[in-house]
């Protein structure tokens, strides 16, 4: 079983005792507790989530039907050497108005969204200081995440969607426990405002750029940064990893 499949039974099992326990199946969830094997109570960060689940798997079995019919589309264009004639109207594709829903609620410019890489959640960023998190398929509004003192700039979303990192133009890096929103470390170290971030595939460490000309890498377990990078002459505006952590790329106003 791969990590992302025992990510996924960690969280099934979780959510499924949060559910008994909150709707008073007491003697299930003792029971199911025992069988799963489940050593502690549900924390807060589970609690809610089998609902979500249900929702990301048929999102998923929608995404996969999907994949397969273009796969077949593929292969008939291969066999006959040429595009197909039945190709899908721009009209069943590119979005049109009116939008599904619109969400409010910063103060300020919003800077970055990004989805999550399991749940139906979205998260924005804004020069608020603030991270807000949104469901989505409802459009409903769910947490703000606060601690940064000035505009953040970036967000990153580690690869088993446990963890997000922010950057800022306060000079800080922070870690967000995920699961129970949370800062668990903050990293101080860039001398200008922090542009950029993003995490290795491994999950292990992540990458900042910044104003400062630099580009660091941190260790996430300890918070050290283990790695500055130089050779830009002028402000980094963005790192990103390529999919095995070999490369990163970099870019920067000194063209």
């Amino acid at each position: 079983m791969n990590k992302f499949s025992s990510l996924l039974n960690e969280y099934r099992e979780y959510a499924i005792a949060d559910y008994l326990e909150n709707n008073g199946y007491n003697d299930a969830f003792e029971a199911f507790k025992k069988d799963a094997n489940i050593q502690k109570d549900p924390d807060k960060g589970s609690s809610g989530i089998l609902e979500k689940k249900w929702i990301s798997v048929a999102r998923l079995s929608k995404k996969v039907n999907e994949l397969e019919d273009k796969c077949r589309e593929l292969e008939k264009e291969y066999v006959i050497g040429a595009p197909l004639r039945d190709k899908r109207s721009p009209t069943e594709w590119i979005p049109r108005p009116p939008e599904r829903c619109t969400l409010d609620g910063h103060t300020a410019p919003i800077t970055r969204v990004l989805f999550h890489p399991i749940f139906v959640c979205v998260v924005s960023a804004s020069e608020d200081g603030t991270i807000k998190t949104w469901d989505y398929e409802t459009g409903t509004y769910e947490k703000t995440l606060k601690g940064h003192t000035n505009a953040i700039q970036d967000l990153a979303f580690s690869p088993n969607g446990k963890l997000l990192a922010s950057c800022s133009a306060d000079l800080s890096v922070k870690l967000w426990d995920f699961q129970n929103y949370v800062c668990i470390k903050t990293l101080y170290g860039h001398d200008h405002n922090v542009s950029s971030v993003t995490f290795v595939p491994s999950g292990d460490y992540v990458l900042s750029c910044s104003r400062d000309k630099t580009i660091k890498m941190w260790e996430i377990s300890t918070g050290y940064c283990v790695c500055t990078f130089t050779g830009h002459r002028e402000w980094v505006k963005m790192v990103r990893v390529n999919y095995d952590g070999s490369l990163m790329a970099t870019c920067s106003k000194d063209h």
